[in-house]
Order: C-alpha cells, then structure tokens, then sequence
C-alpha cells in the first residue's frame, strides 16, 4: 500500500475532529517531494526542517500547545526532528510521536485531559 504515513495522519485527524470537534488541530505539510525551486521558495518563506507533522491549538496544564509527529512502526527520527522536539520542550509546548491510531489516541487523550 502506498502513502501509509499519509493514511495514518488522516484517520488521527479524523479521530481528532469527531472527538474533540471544539478543538483545533491542522497539518503542517513539511515533507513531500518538490522541485529545487520550490524548495527554496518554501525556504524563504520559513519552513523549517525537522516541524512536527500535527499541531493541536489546545492549552493544557503547563503547555501552550502539542506537536504530533506521526510515523510508521520503522521510521527513523531524524536528526532535526529530534531538534524541533528540543525546541518545542524548551519553549513549553508538548512533543509526541505516534506510531499507531492507538499511539495517537492515547497520547492525545491524555494531553487533552491535563488541567
């Protein structure tokens, strides 16, 4: 099956949307192929390598939000990913990485839980 990454971050979302459908949550299309000029466009324009894939605007305990970064069972953090998850710690946001919907839900469930 091709872009099971892609299917994933879709069903997360639309669990996200059924369960909390007063909340936010959106994408940040960072990855994916383009041209070189594209890219340098994208650049300019301030996409950062390494940006979690999922954003949910969601104040909870000592956050200002949480960043999702969705991957399969095998993928590999990369290096600025791990960087961007720094950033996030450092500047009280919440990071997590789902590998699964059942990841997704539990470490979304227990964010938006937080008081």
């Amino acid at each position: 099956m091709k872009h099971l990454e892609s299917q994933l971050q879709t069903a997360c979302v639309n669990y996200f949307r059924l369960r909390y459908p007063n909340e936010v949550i959106f994408a940040i299309p960072n990855g994916g192929n383009r041209s070189a000029v594209t890219g340098a466009i994208l650049k300019r324009e301030g996409v950062m390598a390494g940006v979690a894939d999922l954003f949910i605007m969601a104040a909870r305990a000592e956050y200002h939000g949480l960043f999702v970064e969705i991957k399969l069972p095998k993928g590999r953090v990369q290096e600025s990913q791990q960087h961007f998850e720094n950033l996030c710690i450092l500047h009280g946001y919440g990071y997590r990485i789902a590998r699964s919907i059942d990841e997704f839900m539990g470490c979304v469930d227990n964010y938006m839980r937080l008081q």
